[in-house]
């Protein structure tokens, strides 16, 4: 008797040892990876680029959505002022300008999943659900008017619905009669006059796009022609561990001519980029691009950069040009560390990156924010501290590239005991010359403008000239090409 009671007794003593290492464990691993780096000192056009710390458990550090009291708002940066355009919206995220004045907003959120993806997937939903950022899709495009020009939208019309066809819907664009719109996995085109308290027909599709996804915002961009449409499409992965036949069609933006009906892939490689504009000087495409996960607090920035046709920026393979992420199962592509474009510009590790608009004519901010481009940072939830939660100008120079670090425009959503009042989503231009700004978790439709402010000149377009045709040979004229200087060998990957 005593013999069993003594082996019973050593049986959970070793449970209680084992149950103590396990706990001591998972809390070694849950408790994250502090930043050595400042968010300051990872942006810019030369950021600090740590060394990758790859994490088996991800650094949490959720900050729950608690609202704006009544009278509360973000604190401007000097020289501004912030109201509320809108209110109690359901999840506002993107916003769009018509020529008339009237403001679109999309209701959305993330499509219902029917598939079960697991524990990583009760996890990330889980995670979501604490940051405010699942529930039902509201799936709603919403129309808010101005009348009477006092800074608040007094007229709100639902234009287009789930009766209309819209899931999960995202991206829009207006064009000569017609308003696109990006659902989670299709580009859809809708009858639309200015002025219209409804969408006036049925929608034709565009073009299909992958569904849902680990990033399933679909972001839309016309060019000032009106013939070509550009799609912003998230990956399903952080670093294709779900394999790359999952990834097709994913982490690109895509073309679509208006003209000819006819989808390209434009540029690649890019993880999750959101916000879309055309460079004032240039007419170049930007973009924003949120980066990999799972390699420390002080890793991998966000960025800001330009989007040449057939760029590929190196998503999953590499970062920052020519850092390899080792982490990556797939086969590497030959040469992708030597072709891989750098990006123009580091918005910092984490901040999630996501509305975009560059200063434009009529603007109402400022001489201080009068060249350069804004973005509004969502905000971490994987980083010790939390990084972003705020909206930000980058200054361009005279040629039309970013300087210098992001300037804070709108603040104060993080408070002290971790939880925030809401989060920066989308920006874009008011009828007015105001800047709009969408809080998805507060559903407020922020308006920020500078007192007294003129309207600002637009950005002039620079001029340039083509190369000149070279017509004749230089050089010597006795040098020869020999095997040797033709001869490759593919060096392996």
């Amino acid at each position: 008797m005593h013999l069993g009671m003594s082996i019973i007794r050593k049986i959970l003593i070793a449970l209680l040892v084992i149950l103590l290492l396990l706990g001591a464990a998972f809390w070694w691993l849950a408790r994250g990876d502090t930043a050595d780096l400042s968010v300051e000192a990872v942006a810019g056009t030369d950021p600090t680029l740590a060394e990758p710390n790859a994490e088996i458990v991800p650094t949490v550090r959720i900050a729950k959505p608690v609202g704006w009291a009544a009278g509360e708002a973000p604190q401007p940066a000097e020289g501004l002022a912030v109201g509320r355009f809108a209110e109690g919206l359901e999840h506002p995220r993107t916003v769009q300008a018509l020529p008339n004045g009237d403001i679109l907003v999309a209701l959305t959120r993330a499509p219902a999943s029917e598939a079960d993806g697991g524990i990583m997937a009760w996890i990330a939903d889980w995670l979501m659900t604490k940051a405010g950022a699942t529930g039902q899709s509201p799936n709603q495009i919403v129309l808010l008017r101005d009348s009477d020009g006092d800074g608040a939208a007094e007229i709100r019309r639902v234009i287009a619905d789930a009766d209309a066809g819209l899931d999960s819907p995202s991206g829009m664009s207006w064009h000569d009669g017609t308003l696109y719109i990006a659902n989670h996995d299709e580009v859809l085109a809708f009858p639309y006059e200015l002025g219209a308290e409804s969408v006036s027909g049925k929608a034709r599709k565009l073009m299909d796009l992958p569904a849902g996804g680990g990033h399933w915002m679909r972001n839309l961009e016309i060019n000032p022609e009106g013939t070509l449409l550009y799609v912003a499409v998230g990956s399903a992965s952080n670093i294709g561990e779900g394999g790359m036949e999952a990834e097709q069609g994913r982490a690109m933006i895509w073309e679509y001519n208006l003209e000819t009906n006819r989808q390209r892939q434009f540029a690649v490689g890019l993880r999750n980029p959101n916000g879309l504009a055309f460079s004032p000087w240039t007419g170049e495409l930007w973009t924003t691009v949120n980066e990999r996960d799972m390699l420390g607090s002080d890793l991998v920035p966000d960025y800001l950069t330009n989007v040449p046709v057939g760029a590929q920026y190196g998503w999953p393979w590499v970062y920052w040009r020519d850092n390899v992420d080792e982490r990556v199962d797939a086969p590497r592509p030959a040469y992708i560390v030597e072709y891989a474009r750098k990006p123009e510009y580091a918005l910092g590790p984490h901040v999630a990156a996501l509305g975009l608009v560059f200063t434009t004519e009529g603007h109402l901010m400022g001489e201080k924010f009068a060249r350069g481009a804004f973005v509004a940072r969502h905000g971490s939830w994987n980083r010790k501290p939390p990084s972003g939660y705020d909206l930000v100008y980058v200054a361009f120079d005279e040629r039309g590239n970013p300087v210098g670090k992001p300037v804070p425009v709108l603040g104060g959503f993080l408070n002290q005991d971790g939880t925030t009042k809401g989060r920066p989503t989308w920006v874009e231009w008011g009828g007015d010359g105001a800047l709009l700004m969408s809080d998805d978790t507060a559903g407020i439709i922020w308006r920020v403008h500078a007192p007294g402010a003129k309207p600002g000149a637009g950005i002039a377009r620079l001029k340039s000239a083509p190369l000149r045709p070279q017509r004749e040979l230089t050089g010597d004229s006795q040098a020869v090409f020999t095997q040797d200087d033709y001869a490759r060998i593919v060096p392996a990957q």
